[in-house]
């Protein structure tokens, strides 16, 4: 990994909205997003091994990329048909990439390997992960402010998690009712 690819992925979970006006104009940066996402779900993966064991690590992994894409289709879909700005203009390809690198705080989940860790790592990541998509998807859409980017991800990801848990439940990987 370069040293540019790893200081972006710093200034990504540093919340730094000029990180995500780069990606989103370096359309040679879909491959670095996909590499965040994947990251994120593998240190998933690994901080929730004690109860996924190694199968935890592919389908966090698997999860976290088709959640992406996902998220990223609902929120052009969201933010750039139903809820616009007048200056609003983007494509799925920048929002792959701000929303990719927005994952860059899930990398800390690596640390709920460690006894008790996971109860604190995994939602201060889930936390700070949703700060970095609402500037994500401020900083892809153009928006002038940051509340209308926290509505579009609140669709967006109320929306995605009712299409994961329908996958899932088609595949029937959730666990069954007591």
């Amino acid at each position: 990994m370069s040293s540019s690819f790893i200081n972006r992925i710093f200034r990504a979970a540093k919340l730094d909205a000029h990180l995500y006006e780069e990606v989103e104009a370096d359309k040679t940066s879909m491959r670095q997003a996909m590499l965040v996402v994947i990251l994120s779900g593998v240190a998933a993966g690994v901080g929730s091994i004690s109860h996924g064991g190694h199968l935890g690590i592919v389908v966090g992994t698997v999860t976290a990329l088709v959640g992406w894409y996902i998220w990223a289709f609902l929120t052009y879909l969201i933010g750039t048909k139903f809820l616009p700005e007048p200056q609003t203009k983007s494509d799925i390809g920048e929002l792959l990439r701000t929303i990719g690198f927005a994952s860059s705080p899930g990398l800390i989940r690596v640390f709920g390997i460690f006894p008790g860790a996971e109860k604190l790592v995994f939602p201060a990541a889930s936390v700070w992960m949703i700060f970095a998509m609402v500037i994500a998807v401020r900083q892809a859409l153009d928006y002038k402010g940051t509340w209308r980017a926290v509505i579009v991800c609140l669709i967006g990801w109320a929306i995605q998690i009712a299409i994961l848990l329908a996958i899932f439940s088609f595949l029937k990987v959730l666990p069954k009712p007591v």
